[in-house]
């Protein structure tokens, strides 16, 4: 009889103590509103950043200097974004923004690098080989980039009495593919103060 009892007492207990756990709450948040749990990279400062220095860029001499000697919108290709950070940063993330920045802007264009341009090569390759042939895609139709875009993120971080600072900086530069010239250089920097409540 005490076996049973201690066996039920035990059941007990561990169901309260499974009860008396926090509760865990799920909510949909627009995603355009900024919920900052941390003073970490975020979504709100991918777009921001992109935003502002897309802008930045086709303010530039350069831009009006290409259109009026080439009638026609320059076309650029993303070459890389380097996280040079303390923390990890989805890079691919940034660089959609990017992209999407400039095509918001309606003055730039852009072209496919990297494995996406590979990929789409494959494609076209596949069509040569196995697709109708008033629908094939012809090789050598590409369009060729006048200018790439590079760049990188930086951070420093300082701490003391339970504040922390970090500091983001994001460095670009676009750089002529004919003749190597920087056209443009662009710097964004965020400030973040975190603080720990003393209890």
């Amino acid at each position: 009889m005490r076996v049973i009892n201690l066996a039920v007492l035990m059941l007990a207990l561990a169901v309260l103590a499974a009860c008396a756990g926090p509760s865990v709450t799920v909510s949909r948040e627009d995603p355009n509103e900024e919920i900052a749990l941390t003073d970490r990279w975020n979504a709100t400062d991918s777009r921001m950043v992109s935003e502002t220095m897309i802008s930045d860029m086709v303010t530039f001499p350069w831009y009006n200097n290409f259109v009026q000697a080439n009638n026609k919108r320059p076309v650029v290709i993303v070459q890389s974004m380097r996280n040079r950070s303390h923390e990890h940063i989805p890079v691919n993330t940034f660089i959609n923004d990017i992209r999407r920045a400039m095509l918001m802007t309606g003055q730039l264009e852009f072209v496919a690098g990297g494995e996406e341009r590979d990929d789409v090569r494959e494609e076209r390759l596949d069509q040569e080989l196995n697709a109708r042939e008033d629908t094939v895609n012809q090789m050598g139709q590409e369009i060729g980039a006048d200018f790439a875009l590079t760049g990188e993120i930086n951070s420093f971080v300082d701490t003391l009495d339970g504040q922390r600072v970090t500091y983001y900086q994001v460095d670009m530069k676009l750089v002529s593919i004919l003749d190597n010239r920087e056209v443009w250089l662009g710097t964004e920097r965020i400030q973040k103060l975190q603080q720990r409540r003393r209890r």
